[in-house]
């Protein structure tokens, strides 16, 4: 019991000390004010023990642009009012305060602090508009500061919004204190602040005792400046004036093409059937001058009037269009966005038979066609037929001449080919929708058909090539078509002709075959004359050097021989498949290896009465003939000595049986291994009963080949990274569209997809390229600048093919422009034309070829000496940004930012309390 009572008298008295505390007032948090600069202080001190890498850690927010530059808040209220404190700070603090070359916050650049702290209400507008207010803040972040020893800057934004105004503080040690205050002036900016030397006179206004010191006294200001200048953009009105002056003198609209001459890409490879959008829209050239010493108000007046080439450095800046950063919210226009249309066309042709079906509108599933597939009008569709069929160039340039080493991979068109065109054509023909596709097909089948029947050569394509089978069908059959159209008109012409005789211009489309060689071969009129024992030579080519016949002693003749017959891949898989139905390859596809070497013997005879079986041999497989070496050359003495090689000495062998079968007929008068006749109906057939999706098929491979062909062009530069992309893109296309080659696409809508997704690489291999292309054409005396703005670009860029956009600060990097540079980018800056001029009133100095700068800002800066004391700062940490050296600080600042219509100034003032 008595533990338990004594217990009890202490717990008692417990409660009666408390309650002496609890009558205790701590009289330094006696108001709401006092409490408002505590929780300031406790905030800050959290900050301060925190550091930046610890900060860091608990969250602090990144802003972006500024990479060295953090942030971090905290929420505090007082008198019913919400506010927010923000501490910026950087986890580098090497470097000047103020460096033109990198980014900085504005209050950075404003006032040339580096950490710093902002307190602003929480309100719509962010800003403090009752000045008693402001300053009351003001007092109570200094005071909390001054407490915690904190040297941080802080600034509170005050006034309008659009003002961006702020009034701020900083306790530097125990002896000097910092204020701040900046302001814009955004309207009626007086004439004498527009040039520097009314700037520099408002500076020294600050500091000088009277206005007649601005006169008689020289102040040692340090002066810095920054001038940016803008390339004019495109003058509309000048375009609309040009455009219409050339219809006007002209007489009429030339061909329909209203397109400006004048256009950036006129001389680009794609120009033809597109206008894109300069991905370049403008150049922003900084031109910055070092820090020096100004004492009067005449030096700044030189100044204004000084050359731009007298700045310390240039630096460029691209403005690029808003499609490459991926903000463009339309529908670019260029080949990937038309090679979109078209296959959206191959998906829709799927379940048709007939092209003609989807012309007419009573055909079963035409309902979804009538809104939105518009035929162009009859003049639109001459045009096209007009220079499908009219204007192409009369020679095609060989295979592989000009274009790119894996276009062959992609089983399209050629290029310059008449298929190719008609594809290209189709893109841009009623927005290449399924039924435009539809007419102008037929119509082009039309022409095709008229250039048969009439006997006319087809334009671009090429008679003289052999069928080249990595190409798409059509092509093939297109390119058959014009060989039977020139064999036609040749059998046109000999009919007409009543000479027996063929000399060697008339059989200038037979050659030899392809074991005879050319070397050697003169012509009967320059070779020296022989006998003729017998018979009558027809069909001479011209006579072999070195052979002489074994029965007779007479000069060999090579024999002018049928071409091969040619046959399209269709051809040959029907050829295949026969084979396989009879069973017996050898003697299917002997035959035909039959008829071209009875050909050739009879021609052979033709050219040679006296020739016998060793004869041919030694012309068309002289492998076949074996040299008597004991005697020398065959050809030293006559008859030439030597033997048939054991092949062809075999009992029973085929090809002396064959020659022995063999008539002596000259090429001419043998019966072709092709009738012209015949198979150009045949091709006609193909082409006018196609399926639609089989047609549709080639033309997606033929357009994505041509597309990138066209692109191949382009003249960039040499750009090492485009010319990868280039590569790769040839590559990636063979590979998408392999299914199409095939013939797997009916009812697998998932190749739709694939091939869709080539789309959007296609269009991001045309945007970069594009892109190289304008660069190289404004840089084309400076290509260090151009490869360096692309390359830089292209590391941002391709990373984020198809993902997210660009952020407009990522791809706005400054380039150097180095002292042999200058001239190009000077000239970069035309002079304003009449019509340009008088939009703006020149205000400011330091033109460049007429153009004044956009944007002038300017640091004018008085130190003064400190006699080294107790109380001076010391160190060099982050409470010395203000000091330059040893003895010596900042005690005026003045930043000026202006513009032809605005200026802002942010003064900062070093004062001993």
């Amino acid at each position: 019991m008595a533990s338990s009572s004594k217990k009890k008298h202490e717990k008692e008295d417990d409660i009666e000390e408390e309650e002496e505390f609890e009558h205790f007032d701590d009289f330094t948090l006696a108001s709401s004010w006092e409490r408002f600069i505590s929780e300031i202080e406790a905030v800050c001190r959290q900050w301060l023990s925190s550091g930046p890498k610890n900060l860091l850690e608990k969250g602090a927010v990144s802003l972006g642009e500024l990479k060295n530059l953090y942030k971090v808040k905290s929420e505090l209220k007082y008198a019913m009012k919400n506010y927010c404190m923000e501490y910026y700070f950087e986890i580098s603090n090497a470097g000047k305060a103020v460096d033109w070359s990198s980014s900085l916050h504005e209050l950075q650049l404003s006032f040339g602090v580096k950490e710093f702290m902002v307190i602003a209400p929480q309100s719509a507008s962010g800003v403090i508009l009752d000045s008693p207010e402001a300053s009351k803040l003001l007092s109570a972040v200094a005071i909390a500061f001054s407490n915690c020893s904190s040297l941080w800057p802080a600034f509170v934004p005050v006034h309008d919004p659009s003002r961006k105004a702020y009034i701020g503080i900083q306790n530097m040690g125990t002896v000097f204190t910092r204020r701040f205050e900046g302001d814009l002036i955004s309207t009626q900016v007086p004439v004498k602040l527009m040039h520097l030397e009314g700037l520099y006179e408002l500076f020294v206004s600050k500091f000088a005792f009277s206005s007649s010191d601005l006169s008689t006294h020289f102040f040692k200001v340090h002066f810095t400046m920054k001038l940016t200048y803008k390339t004019l953009p495109y003058d509309e009105d000048n375009e609309v004036l040009n455009s219409e002056s050339e219809i006007t003198e002209s007489g009429g609209d030339n061909g329909g093409d209203n397109r400006n001459k004048l256009q950036w890409d006129d001389d680009c490879p794609w120009s033809e059937w597109y206008t894109a959008e300069d991905p370049v829209k403008a150049f922003e050239l900084v031109a910055m001058w070092g820090e020096k010493m100004v004492e009067s108000s005449m030096e700044m007046a030189e100044l204004e009037n000084a050359s731009i080439h007298d700045a310390q450095n240039w630096f460029i800046v691209p403005e690029f269009s808003s499609y490459l950063t991926g903000d463009y919210t339309g529908n670019m226009v260029g080949f990937a966005s038309q090679l979109r249309l078209l296959i959206d066309a191959l998906a829709m042709s799927l379940d048709v038979k007939f092209m003609e079906d989807f012309v007419s509108v009573e055909t079963s599933g035409s309902d979804k066609l009538r809104s939105s597939a518009v035929i162009p009008p009859p003049t639109v569709l001459d045009r096209v037929l007009k220079d499908l069929c009219h204007d192409g160039p009369e020679l095609i340039s060989p295979e592989g001449e000009g274009r790119h080493k894996s276009s062959r991979l992609i089983k399209g068109a050629p290029l310059e080919t008449l298929f190719a065109q008609f594809c290209l054509h189709s893109l841009w023909f009623g927005d290449c929708n399924i039924r435009a596709i539809s007419v102008l097909w037929i119509e082009f089948i039309r022409e095709v058909r008229w250039c048969w029947e009439e006997s006319q050569p087809l334009p671009r394509m090429p008679t003289k090539a052999a069928i080249d089978l990595s190409t798409c069908l059509v092509h093939q059959k297109l390119q058959m078509l014009a060989i039977c159209i020139e064999k036609k008109r040749e059998q046109d012409s000999t009919s007409d002709n009543s000479s027996d005789t063929p000399s060697v211009e008339a059989n200038e489309d037979f050659s030899y075959p392809s074991g005879a060689k050319e070397e050697g071969l003169v012509k009967e009129s320059d070779s020296t004359p022989t006998c003729m024992t017998s018979g009558k030579r027809r069909g001479s080519a011209g006579v072999v050097e070195s052979l002489m016949l074994l029965k007779s002693h007479d000069n060999m003749h090579a024999p002018f021989t049928q071409d091969p017959p040619i046959m399209t891949e269709d051809m040959h898989e029907e050829r295949l498949h026969a084979v396989e139905v009879l069973g017996n390859s050898f003697s299917f596809s002997g035959q035909l290896e039959k008829d071209i070497l009875s050909s050739d013997m009879s021609a052979f005879k033709a050219a040679n009465p006296e020739a016998v079986f060793e004869d041919f041999i030694r012309w068309h497989s002289p492998k076949d003939w074996e040299d008597d070496k004991s005697c020398g050359p065959s050809g030293d003495k006559w008859p030439p000595q030597g033997k048939l090689s054991e092949r062809m000495s075999e009992s029973g062998n085929s090809w002396r049986k064959i020659w022995n079968d063999a008539p002596p007929l000259p090429a001419s008068e043998q019966k072709p291994f092709m009738d012209p006749i015949r198979e150009g109906e045949k091709i006609l057939h193909y082409l006018e009963t196609v399926r639609p999706h089989q047609l549709l098929e080639q033309m997606v491979c033929t357009a994505f080949r041509a597309a990138a062909d066209t692109l191949n062009q382009t003249s960039f530069g040499g750009l090492k990274n485009m010319t990868i992309k280039i590569d790769q893109l040839y590559f990636t296309i063979a590979s998408a569209l392999k299914p199409l080659q095939a013939n797997k696409l009916p009812g697998d809508m998932e190749i739709i997809q694939d091939v869709k997704r080539l789309c959007v690489v296609f269009e991001h291999v045309e945007k970069l390229l594009t892109l190289a292309a304008s660069l190289h054409r404004k840089f084309l005396n400076a290509p260090r600048l151009s490869q360096t703005i692309f390359n830089e670009f292209y590391n941002l860029y391709a990373p984020k093919m198809g993902k997210v956009g660009l952020v407009s600060h990522e791809v706005r990097k400054k380039q150097e422009v180095r002292g042999n540079e200058r001239d190009v980018v000077t000239g970069m800056f035309v002079q304003p034309s009449a019509n340009q001029s008088w939009r703006k009133v020149l205000s400011m100095g330091n033109l460049l070829n007429g153009h004044e700068p956009m944007l002038r800002e300017i640091v004018f800066s008085l130190r003064d000496r400190v006699d080294s004391s107790y109380y001076a700062p010391r160190g060099s940490g982050s409470g010395n940004q203000w000091s330059h050296q040893q003895g010596e600080i900042e005690t005026h600042r003045m930043y000026i930012c202006g513009t032809s219509n605005d200026l802002r100034v942010a003064l900062s003032v070093t004062s001993c309390d």
